[in-house]
């Protein structure tokens, strides 16, 4: 069944992790099959010409205190102004690229490394398995149905054919359970906004069926196959792409019939700032409602008794079933009106219960997989199991358990990695799932569960890639506090720690998001060259359940912070690497994350790539659905928060004369998540404080958003930017 609060399209809220979430998409990581040299760092332009940004005279008073904001009118991304500025960032900006010798070959490098086979994880639907391929350089991938595993399959969905340029995305897809129907969202430009259409999968034809204004959302079913739930907004009034999205409401759809008779299911015009997401049973008898406030993973858990699958009634009563938004509630399967939960209700690290809805006293609810040491991430029901998903120290563990919660042994695991998307129904003998390490490219496998054999099903292979030539190794720092923070790190084996490799540190840190082993292109590049390539696992993350991301979020924002700083400084102790030759990156929180560490040590950091951050923390809230991370960040508006928010926001924190390391700041003109104004007022900001020759650039993409969807091409492009502009910031050089 779909369930948001286990896949993902929740999180970050409406999602600020998904640009670091992506194995392709985590923002930079640096270039081709070259060594780097010892030597200093070129010396930079004597000084660089920006384009001149104009101030104006902008101010705020939050609880007595008086903050400029001189640059708000770049807020305005449709102003024509705004637009000039951009034009002329973005000139002076691939000016400065265009002139870095390796970036052609970088390009061309990441070109062919990027050219090989991959694979989704295929899902069974009335009898057909459907399964998502890339040939290599496919923008997007396509969509194939096939009658039999063995079979070559066909294609059922190519959105390369939707657009030129390939910036219409797929954002979400749901077949029917017979099989018959495909329901599919797409989005263009990298919005958020989808638009979904309803395709025969016979005859590979659109129905007539469209439905706009839908975000964060995907297609539940009803099993008789005539319709599906999903969620949706009110047409806009102002700009779609920076006006807040409020007033989430839950509906249903007819197959059929257009969206002016869609059915409302449930909406609190009282409460505009709760989510509302639904998913269906895998009997069809209930429809779960999920409802959040903002990203705050406590939620409320409702359900409709649909009745008869085969004839469910849409429009019975939503009984609200948990309504305390004291916990995580998160729906596994039911028997009957019994309902299997994960939940962190007094097991920060997660549990699963049994709740039986005609007595759901607490007193009453029954453990069936307890909380351990490890981190529980999910469950799913396979093969009349429970097939439990665990973090261990950030990589993955699967492990089986009976109905009665008894251990039933453990799915075996390649190497230290990250393991996800488990795709099997309840009565199924077989599951699918990925797995993905630093040097292990996404392999999919299949599991028999009657033979309790592991396979692999589709494995990529990548020209010239050994991954023997490589190592990956996890080490424990500790932070400012005392606390242990794990972190990987992966580079050439034999390498010297002689303090001259160049580097880039890489973390996110913020809404229960934990940041695991993934492969990306752009890492092999970086390796290629010698390169070091580190990921912590900062406070704010899930990677220790509940209290790991409590101990990161609100007040105690700072120990993100802290941990990430410690991660720099141990990199530098151990001799991988020195400051000069120390890139920082991360993208959206990640990005707030860089903008936030580079101010508050600028000496320890040689060059920084902040991407599609956010910069301004005192009005992040007023734009889309910025008003969501409040749980996460708090408000300004709070005067409690109000000066949490401003010690570290990194727009505010800025200090004329400093030495600020390289920094090339990354965005995308469709970015409706993370407005681009944040990363517009920040650049401006940062270039009229830089006290010395470092560069500060902007670099923004056009018919792109926040990281999903984004096209290969685009992939490519930007990658080979970000390398280039750490080949040359950190001398990196051919020996």
């Amino acid at each position: 069944m779909y369930d948001p609060l286990r896949r993902g399209t929740l999180l970050i809220g409406a999602g600020l992790a998904l640009a670091a979430c992506a194995p392709a998409a985590p923002p930079p990581e640096p270039a081709p099959a070259q060594a780097p040299s010892t030597s200093q760092p070129q010396a930079m332009q004597s000084r660089f010409t920006y384009p001149e940004t104009r101030r104006v005279d902008q101010a705020d008073d939050y609880h007595g205190t008086r903050v400029e904001d001189p640059y708000r009118w770049l807020e305005d991304t449709d102003a024509a102004e705004t637009k000039a500025w951009v034009e002329a960032q973005n000139r002076v900006t691939f000016d400065f690229l265009g002139k870095i010798p390796e970036r052609e070959a970088i390009r061309q490098r990441l070109t062919r490394l990027w050219n090989y086979p991959r694979f989704g994880v295929p899902f069974k639907e009335g009898g057909r398995y459907f399964l998502f391929r890339n040939t290599g350089l496919q923008n997007q991938s396509v969509l194939y149905v096939h009658q039999t595993l063995s079979d070559s399959g066909r294609v059922l969905l190519d959105p390369n054919t939707l657009s030129p340029d390939g910036t219409v995305a797929l954002s979400t897809t749901s077949v029917s359970p017979d099989g018959r129907l495909l329901a599919y969202g797409v989005s263009s430009g990298g919005s958020d906004w989808q638009e979904f259409r309803v395709r025969d999968v016979a005859t590979g034809r659109d129905l007539v069926d469209t439905l706009k204004w839908v975000k964060f959302s995907g297609a539940a079913w009803t099993h008789d196959n005539a319709g599906f739930f999903y969620s949706r907004y009110a047409a806009p009034e102002g700009n779609a792409l920076t006006q807040a999205n409020k007033g989430h409401k839950l509906y249903y759809h007819r197959i059929g019939t257009p969206q002016s008779a869609d059915v409302l299911v449930w909406e609190r015009p009282d409460k505009p700032e709760w989510y509302v997401f639904g998913g269906v049973s895998e009997d069809g008898r209930y429809l779960l409602v999920y409802v959040n406030q903002g990203t705050d993973p406590r939620n409320r858990l409702y359900y409709v008794d649909l009745g008869n699958a085969r004839r469910p009634n849409v429009k019975a009563p939503v009984v609200r079933f948990l309504d305390e938004a004291d916990a995580n509630y998160s729906f596994v399967g039911n028997d009957g009106p019994v309902f299997y939960l994960t939940t962190d209700l007094q097991a920060p690290r997660g549990r699963l219960v049994a709740v039986d809805t005609r007595n759901p006293d607490r007193a009453r609810w029954r453990t069936l997989i307890a909380e351990g040491k490890d981190a529980l991430q999910g469950v799913e029901m396979v093969n009349n199991q429970f097939v439990a998903s665990y973090l261990q120290d950030a990589a993955s563990r699967i492990r089986l358990f009976a109905l009665n919660g008894t251990p039933a042994g453990e799915v075996q695991l390649p190497t230290l990695g990250s393991a996800g998307g488990f795709s099997g129904k309840r009565r199924d003998a077989e599951a699918f799932f990925s797995f993905t390490s630093f040097l292990y490219p996404t392999t999919i496998f299949r599991h028999d569960f009657r033979s309790g054999k592991t396979e692999v099903f589709r494995a990529p292979q990548i020209a010239g890639f050994d991954p023997s030539q490589y190592e990956t190794r996890q080490v424990f720092y500790t932070s400012k506090d005392g606390t242990r923070v794990p972190m990987f790190i992966t580079h050439r084996r034999g390498m010297a720690l002689d303090g001259n490799n160049p580097t880039l540190l890489y973390a996110y840190g913020g809404f229960n998001v934990s940041i695991t082993p993934a492969f990306s292109v752009s890492n092999l590049a970086w390796l290629e060259m010698g390169g070091v390539y580190a990921v912590a696992n900062l406070r704010g993350g899930a990677e220790y359940g509940e209290e790991w991301h409590q101990a990161g979020m609100l007040e105690r924002k700072q120990n993100v912070f802290d941990d990430f700083i410690a991660a720099a400084e141990h990199l530098v102790r151990e001799k991988y690497t020195s400051p000069k030759k120390l890139a920082v990156a991360g993208g959206s929180n990640g990005g707030l994350l860089v903008g936030a560490v580079v101010n508050q040590r600028p000496d320890l950091f040689g060059a920084a790539l902040p991407a599609v951050g956010v910069m301004d923390m005192l009005r992040y809230h007023k734009f889309t659905v910025g008003w969501g991370w409040v749980p996460e960040y708090g408000s300004a508006e709070d005067p409690k928060m109000f000066p949490v928010l401003h010690a570290y926001s990194p727009l505010h924190n800025l200090k004329p004369g400093t030495c600020y390391p390289a920094t090339m700041v990354t965005t995308a003109d469709h970015d409706d998540r993370v407005v681009p104004g944040h990363s517009f007022k920040y650049a401006a900001a940062l270039q009229a404080a830089q006290g010395c020759d470092n560069p500060t650039l902007i670099r923004v993409e056009t018919r792109a958003g926040h990281g999903a969807g984004k096209p290969t091409s685009k992939q490519i492009e930007e990658a080979a930017d970000r390398l280039a502009f750490l080949v040359k910031t950190l001398g990196v050089s051919s020996r």
